[in-house]
């Protein structure tokens, strides 16, 4: 399995690292390519079994489009083609038409995918989000837990060809008015949801890795984690159980 992983130097806001790192530990026969801003990315000439990007900066996220606008095509062709994507956080932004301030003043995204991300820097919206995924060709959903810190919200423009990755069930959406959260499309995941998503959901990892082609998706430490999950799972399903916006 080879996994690549894109700017880890400016994305790593709120340790979103470790989502890489318990795959690492999970799968030490994993091959793992740290792609720098200055880098050749991976994907540009190859198809990795993974491509993982997080959180970062405001000011880091103007620096990773104009690194991957000269790879907009490629991305595009990658998603069509089934290429297996994970980003958290306020990473999915990028790929959207414009994240717009509230100052008025606009950033151009890749223009991947047809919503825009509306900004405001006075106030962040911090929420514990519990959700549910469906797995492919599945009628069974898992649950979803993590939380949300962020100073955006993103609208779709037209969602007609795009699919949600979580359905929520407390807190909010890709925006406070819809219940659908993050993108999917083909294998393209995207997500809001931090935490980090892999660690505090072990269902979703042992989903990814059985995606990315491992022979055995068993993950470490695997009783601990599914009992801090099944935890989380009950607390955040609690109706008295606050922190939700």
């Amino acid at each position: 399995m080879r996994i690549e992983i894109l700017f880890p130097e400016i994305c790593n806001l709120y340790g979103e690292l470790f989502n890489m790192e318990l795959i690492k530990k999970s799968c030490p026969d994993a091959e793992f390519t740290e792609t720098n801003l200055n880098d050749e990315p991976l994907f540009s000439s190859d198809m990795p079994d993974l491509i993982y990007m997080g959180t970062m900066s405001e000011k880091s996220q103007e620096l990773v489009i104009e690194k991957l606008s000269a790879y907009k095509d490629r991305i595009a062709e990658l998603i069509e083609k089934g290429a297996n994507f994970l980003i958290t956080g306020n990473a999915l932004e990028i790929f959207g038409n414009i994240i717009e301030d509230k100052d008025g003043t606009v950033v151009k995204g890749l223009g991947l995918f047809p919503f825009t991300t509306k900004r405001d820097m006075m106030n962040r919206f911090n929420s514990l989000y519990i959700g549910e995924f469906t797995p492919d060709d599945s009628e069974s959903a898992m649950k979803i837990v993590g939380f949300k810190s962020q100073f955006t919200h993103s609208y779709w423009n037209n969602a007609a060809s795009v699919s949600p990755l979580f359905e929520t069930l407390r807190g909010p959406g890709l925006n406070p008015d819809i219940k659908g959260e993050g993108i999917r499309v083909n294998n393209f995941m995207a997500t809001y949801v931090i935490g980090p998503l892999l660690v505090l959901n072990p269902p979703f990892s042992k989903y990814l890795l059985a995606k990315c082609g491992t022979a055995d998706n068993s993950i470490v430490f695997e009783d601990a984690a599914m009992e801090a999950y099944n935890a989380r799972v009950e607390e955040y399903s609690d109706e008295s159980t606050g922190f939700y916006y």
